[in-house]
């Protein structure tokens, strides 16, 4: 059996596969709160303290690079190693790859019903393809073709220097270097760097905060969520409403770079926690002029096909990888 998992600063889902069912069949899933446990240790004994199956091998896929299998999450004080977690946990095997990797992984196998189109475009068949995916951080991954099958490649693309498209973002990224110093895309375009928006907004004046709204993001322990509602429900929050047309026009214009930087000709696919949550406005058109807006390239990205990913696409990724390396293994 496998036990995979999607480790993120948030939420973390573990379900355990057996190779014959594949990838599309947990026997067993769950989610817990990540902030919860010192560890990824105490949490993988929790769910599996109430299995049956005995599990041969796992595979991890977390919000962090990797690399000579050892990850520190981004946005959580965790350190995970491949080979104290197979001590600690007795388990045969223990993978561990980057949550972009993960998705991009999936993306091949990903069906019709799990993706919205936001740009139908024409894939080049064996092109590159590209993942952008803001959820508490923002992560970024691609696939190239290997000349029999797509290879997925990680990146942290997310803390590249955030590059201002319009005058308001120029102050953006002022108020954000007093504030911060650096200033990476991940600050301004994923859950975490949605407060910033917000926070810039209200600080300069844009539209007056509601003494209502603004005593609930002061008792919040994460304001996203509420800014994020209100941008969507409540038409006289200005504020909010302005926060998230911001937020996609970054989204859209940093899609578009990294479309530019690996000739996704193959498609662009959304991914990540937010663009689900947030389907109306993306296709209100505002993401696709952002995405669109690079000059003599319009009509390039133009016929690129751009699509949201509206499943949990990074675990699915780390059970076809897991179980993948495990009947290579066997063979």
């Amino acid at each position: 059996m496998l036990l995979a998992g999607d480790i993120g600063a948030t939420k973390t889902q573990l379900a355990v596969y057996a190779p014959d069912a594949g990838a599309r069949k947990p026997i067993v899933q769950a989610e817990f709160q990540s902030a919860n446990y010192a560890g990824l240790e105490a949490l993988v004994q929790e769910f599996t303290a109430g299995i049956e199956h005995p599990i041969d091998a796992a595979c991890f896929d977390v919000a962090g690079p990797v690399i000579g299998g050892q990850a520190r999450l981004t946005n959580l004080s965790w350190t995970l190693d491949e080979k104290s977690l197979q001590r600690s946990l007795g388990f045969g095997r223990v993978l561990l790859l980057n949550d972009l990797k993960a998705i991009a992984y999936a993306v091949p196998h990903l069906r019709p019903d799990e993706l919205h189109t936001l740009n139908a475009g024409k894939a080049d068949p064996q092109a590159p393809i590209a993942i952008i995916a803001p959820g508490t951080g923002l992560g970024e991954a691609f696939l190239i073709w290997s000349g029999h099958e797509y290879v997925a490649c990680s990146s942290e693309g997310g803390h590249a220097d955030f590059a201002a498209a319009d005058q308001t973002q120029s102050r953006l990224w002022s108020y954000m270097v007093d504030r911060y110093g650096h200033v990476a895309y991940e600050r301004v375009c994923s859950g975490s760097g949605l407060p910033n928006i917000y926070d810039f907004l209200r600080d300069t004046d844009h539209a007056p905060e509601a003494p209502a709204f603004a005593a609930q993001l002061a008792k919040a322990p994460d304001r996203t969520p509420l800014i994020l509602q209100a941008a969507l429900e409540d038409p006289e929050n200005a504020l909010c409403a302005a926060t998230l047309d911001i937020f996609i026009s970054i989204l859209g214009a940093e899609a578009g770079n990294l479309a530019l930087k690996i000739f996704a000709t193959g498609g662009v696919y959304l991914a990540g926690g937010i663009p689900p949550r947030i389907l109306g406005p993306l296709d209100d058109g505002r993401f696709m002029r952002a995405f669109l807006a690079k000059g003599r390239f319009a009509d390039l990205l133009g016929n690129v096909p751009v699509k949201v990913i509206t499943s949990h696409a990074a675990l699915y990724g780390a059970a076809l990888y897991g179980l993948d390396q495990m009947a290579r293994q066997s063979s």
